[in-house]
């Protein structure tokens, strides 16, 4: 489990002053904290919440306060990772929560613009623009976000105030977590409490009735137990989408936190998240008229349909998306001895969707292929009416021990534990009545007064829990001053239990009639055995050079708790888990004395044992499938000179679906761009007064690993885009400062994300205004 450490924990640096308001919020945070602080010596930001522990592990490490490099971080939050970034043999992006302020982020979709090679992906099944589903190397990353370590679970959008910084893991990691893709993963980092009296909050009102308030509440306590401090962070919003004036998302949430013990050598932590979420959905816009757009019916003949205005909606005013999530967890840390840290964290989590959505499909009257119309007045599109009623629970107790051990020129640095894990989620299936089917909209006039159908529960279901139970040992080998070697080993056991009802289709159950209900109760369980290697060397005390070798396992069932007994499903339990294995060399650099990141590497992964069609036997599925991607990221972070600050990366990825059936092989993986790079940049002026700008590319990609694209529906190819945003700062005074966003500068057309089925695609924000007052206090 990763445990939440020290380095986080800071003030906001000065050239960027923090949150917010009005007078008002003093009053709010006067509220919300009746407790009297006692007069305490405030610890130093960045050694705060956990430092004996930390410092405990990396003893050799200079701590560097995030005042000193708001963007730059110095390590991973877990344990797992037992030395400092620079000495870490992967590729690894850290985006701290000064960043996300600076920009106006809000959501971890958001957040993750900040790395690149990251991409989103339109959602299916229920899952609209409003989940966080994400695209990494050449993989579906959604089922692998973490919160402290902990999977998260749903697809959901996630906030962002609660969050001191965004981790993003690259290359298989089989080893830090168990079951995942070959993508890697996405961590978030929660706040907790520090010994420092410091209150900060947030007003921002912009342009599409964009309107949120948050506030981060710190602050020492005197209940007769040393190293006390409480934490209360808040959040609402009420957030119409730029572009999508039909659409809402409105939020609030609480996250209370308290600590004893800081600085000492026993910590504990309670925490508690509480958020809710009542959207209006976006089913999406008709891909119709965008280019490389084909219809088996109007392309042939030459007919080129205009594009749809992208700020069309097709739902219904009543469409919505209520989302509860709560979670509790209790942390605790205690120093054995000088360099060996225990720590022992339990978490119970629950998530709630319910949701009615309209989603956008087919082109529909357009005639005949033998007597097409070019009546585009007369054009609709089919609409889905979707409902969704998902559940999903979590209970973990996870257990760590680190200790450094020996002196001279042989040294270790261990980490090592055991989890236990428990999971299960819920989700009814729902329809329309028997008889009753959603009328088309019209395609370029689309009306939220049409009559819309409401989805009903079917008879179908997909019921799911995994329990697993896990070993694991990290160790990094100091030979001298100049030589690193690590190694990661874990055992994980796992039992997938499944109950589900589907109705049948000629491909899923091809001995079946069309439309029978199928009911199954299929079980998986079985052994994963994870592993990373790496060898690292110093040239430089400032610097590394590195190879590294890790991999990942993905069993039936791993992503979504669904074992089935479809013949074309991967999450038959019968099958073996899916492989994952990546090979990187690269290096990293630290100038500018400490305070500036600068890392490259290449990469090649390979994943294996994928489902594949028999060419001769359709009925026949395999597991010969195998792709692959390989490239090449670099990124530099941080601070080139004490006003100028940068974050920015490139990735280039090339991917390929090395042995499938005869229709992708040799195709490109879907939704993974070749080129993105992402920038960002502040400039503090005199006066109180700091701009900023940042860049954005991402390059085309495609939505189908098909080779022959010629006949396929809907849109191949998305057009890659630049996109660019700004930033102007002023501080009032020491306490009040006022931030200006403008995103999409230029006002750039773009296409955001594209669904599987290439029918609908999400638009990008255009140009929109954000404006914010943050207060000190």
């Amino acid at each position: 489990m990763a445990h939440i450490q020290s380095r986080p924990h800071a003030r906001p640096s000065r050239h960027f002053r923090s949150f917010h308001l009005t007078q008002s919020a003093a009053a709010v945070a006067a509220l919300a904290l009746p407790v009297a602080a006692q007069a305490q010596q405030a610890t130093p930001p960045a050694a705060a919440a956990s430092a004996p522990a930390r410092n405990a592990v990396l003893p050799e490490v200079k701590v560097k306060s995030a005042a000193e490099v708001p963007y730059k971080a110095e390590a991973m939050s877990s344990p797992k990772f037992t030395q400092p970034l620079v000495d870490t043999p992967q590729t690894i992006t850290v985006i701290k929560k000064e960043l996300l302020r600076e920009q106006g982020a809000t959501t971890l979709a958001e957040a993750l613009r900040n790395t690149p090679g990251v991409t989103m992906l339109a959602g299916e099944n229920g899952n609209t623009s409003s989940g966080d589903s994400i695209f990494m190397r050449g993989f579906d990353t959604q089922g692998s976000i973490f919160v402290d370590g902990i999977r998260d679970l749903g697809s959901i959008s996630r906030d962002v105030f609660n969050i001191e910084q965004v981790e993003v893991v690259k290359g298989p990691s089989g080893a830090d977590n168990g079951r995942g893709t070959s993508s890697g993963y996405v961590n978030l980092l929660t706040k907790v409490p520090f010994l420092d009296g410091y209150n900060t909050a947030s007003l921002s009102l912009g342009t599409h009735s964009r309107k949120r308030a948050t506030a981060d509440l710190n602050r020492p306590i005197d209940i007769g137990i040393p190293g006390s401090a409480i934490r209360l962070n808040l959040v609402a919003q009420d957030y119409g989408v730029p572009g999508r004036h039909e659409v809402e998302r409105k939020s609030y949430g609480f996250a209370p936190s308290i600590a004893f013990g800081l600085n000492t050598p026993t910590r504990v932590y309670f925490y508690l998240l509480h958020s809710q979420q009542n959207n209006r959905p976006d089913g999406g816009v008709p891909t119709v008229g965008l280019r490389s757009f084909y219809n088996a019916v109007l392309t042939p003949n030459g007919i080129k349909p205009p594009k749809v205005n992208s700020k069309n909606f097709y739902g219904a005013k009543s469409d919505d998306e209520d989302v509860n999530i709560n979670m509790f967890t209790a942390r605790i840390e205690h120093d054995l001895a000088p360099g060996v840290t225990l720590r022992n964290t339990s978490r119970y989590g629950r998530l709630t969707l319910e949701s009615t959505l309209t989603g956008v499909n087919t082109l529909a009257g357009i005639g005949t292929l033998a007597s097409p119309s070019s009546n585009f007045a007369g054009y609709t599109v089919s609409r889905s009416r979707q409902g969704r009623d998902q559940t999903n629970e979590i209970l973990t107790n996870q257990t760590n021990l680190t200790a450094e051990i020996g002196s001279g020129t042989f040294r270790h640095s261990l980490s090592g534990g055991v989890e236990f894990i428990h999971e299960k989620q819920k989700t009814p299936g729902f329809g329309l009545p028997t008889g009753v089917t959603q009328a088309n909209a019209n395609l370029y006039n689309p009306s939220t007064s049409d009559v819309f159908q409401t989805p009903v529960r079917n008879g179908t279901f997909s019921n799911g829990d995994t329990t697993s139970s896990a070993l694991y040992l990290f160790d990094t080998l100091k030979v001298g001053e100049q030589w690193q070697l690590t190694g990661g080993l874990r055992f994980e056991h796992y039992n997938t239990d499944s109950s589900s009802a589907v109705v049948s289709t000629l491909t899923t159950y091809p001995t079946l009639p069309v439309g029978t209900l199928v009911h199954a109760a299929p079980e998986s369980s079985g052994n994963l055995k994870s592993w990373k290697l790496g060898a690292l060397y110093k040239p430089a005390p400032n610097g590394s050079v590195y190879v590294s070798t890790a991999n990942s396992e993905q069993p039936p069932g791993g992503a979504n708790f669904a074992l089935s007994t479809a013949i074309n499903s991967a999450n038959r339990p019968d099958l073996a888990p899916q492989k994952g294995r990546n090979i990187e060399l690269g290096t990293k650099w630290e100038f500018n004395g400490g305070r500036l990141a600068v890392a490259g590497a290449l990469f090649h992964s390979r994943n294996t044992n994928e489902l594949v069609q028999d060419p001769v036997d359709p009925n026949t599925y395999t597991q010969v499938g195998a792709r692959r991607v390989k490239g090449a990221e670099v990124s530099v972070v941080g601070q080139l000179t004490d006003a100028l600050h940068l974050s920015a990366g490139l990735a280039y990825v090339k991917t390929k679906i090395t042995r499938a059936a005869v229709a992708t092989q040799g195709g490109a993986i879907q939704f993974s761009p070749e080129f993105t790079f992402t920038s960002w940049a502040t400039y503090q002026l005199p006066m109180g007064v700091t701009l900023g700008a940042g860049v954005r590319r991402v390059g085309n990609s495609v939505t189908s690993s098909n080779v022959d694209t010629s006949t396929l529906s809907g849109i191949y190819r998305i057009p890659g885009y630049w996109v660019a945003d700004a930033l102007v700062n002023y501080d009032v005074n020491k306490s009040l400062s006022l931030q200006l966003n403008v995103n999409n500068l230029f006002n750039k057309d773009y296409i955001a994300s594209v669904n599987n089925g290439r029918s609908r695609y999400f638009p990008g924000v255009p140009r929109s205004a954000l404006l914010t007052a943050n207060l000190t206090f």
